[in-house]
């Protein structure tokens, strides 16, 4: 297994046919390089993601200034959890992130998903600074950050 970077070419790749606004907002992003790609690569075959925004239009998710990066996206397939891949991944992300000289990064997490929120804590993302209900990566059908009743929580994990 190996934890690396990817290009925009490979998130299409593995996004398939998506032609969705979200998963052209990530391409756009990564070739742009106001996001990075990370993957775990397992023969060739990605089987896991996690994506570092390093400037998005609230301030509170990634400020543009090498202060707060937002990460999203984190996912790795089924079959292969519980074997610290996901960790690994994660670790190597929060790495780049320091070594570009960023202080804080957020994530997002879903209030009702209580081992992803146990899971942040363990990786440091202690400290929630406040209650969303707009994705802004996520993206609806005309464009526009994607509105989420329940809403959920962005977590902060200082560098």
């Amino acid at each position: 297994m190996l934890i690396r970077k990817a290009d925009a070419k490979e998130m299409r790749k593995l996004w398939g046919n998506d032609a969705s606004f979200t998963a052209r907002f990530f391409y756009d992003r990564i070739a742009s390089g106001n996001a990075v790609f990370w993957t775990v690569d397992d023969n060739g075959e990605l089987i896991g993601e996690l994506y570092s925004f390093l400037n998005l239009d609230d301030r509170d998710f990634a400020d543009g200034k090498n202060n707060r990066a937002y990460l999203c996206a984190f996912r790795i397939r089924k079959q292969y959890r519980g074997q610290g891949l996901g960790t690994a991944l994660m670790e190597s992300a929060l790495e780049d992130l320091k070594n570009r000289g960023f202080k804080t990064v957020t994530i997002g997490v879903k209030k009702d998903e209580p081992e992803n929120i146990r899971l942040y804590e363990r990786l440091g993302f202690s400290e929630r600074v406040k209650e969303c209900h707009y994705d802004p990566c996520g993206l609806d059908e005309k464009g526009q950050p994607e509105y989420d009743e329940k809403g959920w929580w962005l977590l902060v994990k200082q560098l």
